[in-house]
Order: structure tokens, then C-alpha cells, then sequence
């Protein structure tokens, strides 16, 4: 099969792929396609081309894809959910991760806890700090008292 073709084949699968999913990933192996094709264009060896397409679709990789997600990704607001993360709560149920016990309360809310720190207890009463969110359950450290 001529090359050109092969080419053509990847750069139209690549940029499907890339519609349907979004992923900003396989857009830059169809520059790199695109690139390749040039070369079968101009009877470039298909080793070249190989190398050449691996080549510019790496670098397109590595050097344009944080540039890309940071400008695609400029209106990501922050749920409410993250801006608990910091926040002290009060446990009303002993957390113990080993018991799959805890409960706390935070802004007028009661939440499941476990500990950021495995096999540690945390007592009825303790004030603790949100670490962390892990689907419904809220990850905390005690808060040393001062």
C-alpha cells in the first residue's frame, strides 16, 4: 500500500479520535501524521517518515500539551466540595479506619471521616482538619492543640 494513504488514513483516525474524545492527546500524533504524509508526498525513504512522524508527534507531545490543557482549561471552577479541604471540623464518631467507623461535622453538615494517617485513632470530640475528599468521606488529621 502506498504510504500516502497510510498517512492519510492515520491523520483522519487520529483527528476523529481526538473529536470524540477531547483528550488533547492523539491531536498531536495527527501532526505528526500530517508531517509524515508531506514526506510520502515527496518520496521521502518510509523509515524517514516513520521517524520523522514519532519525532514531531513527541515533541508536539511534551512541549504543547500543558500550554493546551492550561488555555482549554481556563473556566474549571472549584466545587464546593474543594473548598473544604483546609477546614476544621469537629468528629462525633471515634474515626477509626481498621472499624470503618467516623463521623464528623463541618459547617452545620455531618460527614463520614477517615483518617489521612492509617491506624491512627481519633477520639469523640477532636478537632481535625480536612485533608483531603475521597468520594463522600472526608480524609482528616487531628488539629494539635495549642
Amino acid at each position: 500500500m502506498d504510504p500516502v494513504y497510510v498517512w492519510l488514513v492515520a491523520l483522519v483516525a487520529f483527528v476523529i479520535i481526538e473529536i470524540a474524545t477531547m483528550g488533547l492527546t492523539t491531536i498531536w500524533f495527527a501532526g505528526g501524521a500530517f508531517i509524515a504524509l508531506f514526506l510520502a508526498l515527496v518520496h521521502v525513504s518510509v523509515y524517514v517518515q516513520i521517524g520523522v512522524f514519532l519525532v514531531v508527534s513527541i515533541v508536539l507531545l511534551i512541549c504543547t500539551r500543558p500550554l493546551a490543557v492550561k488555555f482549554f482549561n481556563q473556566k474549571t471552577t472549584k466545587t464546593n466540595v474543594d473548598s473544604i479541604i483546609g477546614k476544621q471540623a469537629i468528629v462525633l464518631v471515634e474515626i477509626n479506619n481498621l472499624m470503618e467507623t467516623g463521623q464528623v461535622m463541618l459547617n452545620g453538615m455531618e460527614w463520614s471521616a477517615r483518617t489521612y494517617e492509617e491506624g491512627k485513632i481519633i477520639s469523640a470530640g477532636a478537632v481535625v482538619e480536612v485533608k483531603e475528599i475521597q468520594g463522600v468521606k472526608l480524609i482528616v488529621i487531628e488539629k494539635v492543640k495549642e
